[in-house]
C-alpha cells in the first residue's frame, strides 16, 4: 500500500533493536481493532509491576531503519504502532517514526510517559502512560510531556485498584487531560480490577474517558506475537 519516500543513506543505516515485528489487530487505544503491524523496540528503564512485556526487556536483533521498513511494508498495512518495552529509549526511534509517518502509514506510538516526547513527529499520535500509584513507577512520571500533548495523541491510565482510579481522576481534572488530547484511555490491570466494576465507577462519574479493554488478552491470551 505505501512505499517509504527517499530518505538519506545515513538514516536507511541506523539501527535499533527490534524484539518483533508481527501484524495482528491492534488490542488497545482508538484504533482498537484494526489490523495493524507491531514494531516492538527491546529494552525499557521501567518496571511496572504489571507489565506484561517483561520478554521485550533484553535480547533482540539488531535491524537497519531500512531493513525495518521493508518487513513493515511486506504486510502492506494503513496501520503501524511502535511500541516496546520502551521505545523513545533508543534514539533511532526518532527517525524510525518519522519515515513510517513519510511512507503513508497511519502511525501510534506507546510510551511510557517516563521520557521527553517532544521530539516525535507530530503526525504520530502518541499514546502516554501516566503511571499510577499502583504500577509502582509513579515518581518516573515525565509531567512536561502533558504541555506536549494535541488532539491526535492520547492518555492512558491502567487502573490497580480503586485508589489507583480516584488519583486518575484528581490527574484527568488537574490537567484537564479531556481538553488537552484526543482520547484519555482508563484501562483495568489485568487480574487486578473487574473491567465491570472500573466501567461502573466511570458511568457514576460521568467521565470524559473511554474504557479500555484489552482485546490481544481476550482474544489471544496475550502470546508474543498478538
Amino acid at each position: 500500500m505505501a512505499c517509504f519516500a527517499v530518505a538519506p543513506v545515513a538514516d536507511m543505516q541506523k539501527t535499533l533493536r527490534i524484539t518483533e515485528i508481527f501484524y495482528s489487530l491492534q488490542g488497545e487505544t482508538r484504533t482498537s481493532g484494526l489490523p495493524t503491524v507491531f514494531v516492538r523496540l527491546t529494552g525499557c528503564p521501567l518496571r511496572c509491576q504489571y507489565c506484561d512485556t517483561a520478554y521485550a526487556f533484553s535480547g533482540g536483533q539488531l535491524m537497519s531503519l531500512e531493513a525495518i521498513l521493508e518487513r513493515v511494508a511486506g504486510y502492506r498495512p494503513r496501520y503501524v504502532c511502535v511500541t516496546g518495552g520502551e521505545p523513545l529509549a533508543q534514539p533511532n526511534c526518532i527517525p524510525l517514526l518519522k519515515h513510517l509517518c513519510d511512507a503513508g502509514y497511519q502511525v501510534s506510538l506507546e510510551t511510557s510517559g517516563a521520557l521527553d516526547i517532544s521530539a516525535v513527529d507530530r503526525r504520530v499520535s502518541r499514546v502516554v502512560d501516566l503511571k499510577t500509584p499502583g504500577s509502582a513507577e509513579l515518581a518516573r512520571n515525565r509531567y512536561e510531556n502533558i504541555d506536549e500533548l494535541t488532539a491526535n495523541d492520547q492518555v492512558k491510565f491502567v487502573i490497580c485498584s480503586r485508589e489507583d482510579y480516584d488519583w486518575a481522576v484528581a490527574k484527568l481534572i488537574q490537567y484537564r487531560l479531556d481538553e488537552r488530547a484526543g482520547e484519555v484511555l482508563l484501562s483495568p490491570s489485568h487480574g487486578q480490577v473487574d473491567a465491570r466494576a472500573l466501567a461502573e465507577w466511570i458511568v457514576a462519574d460521568n467521565l470524559p474517558v473511554r474504557l479500555q479493554l484489552q482485546l490481544h488478552k481476550i482474544l489471544w491470551n496475550d502470546e508474543p506475537g498478538h
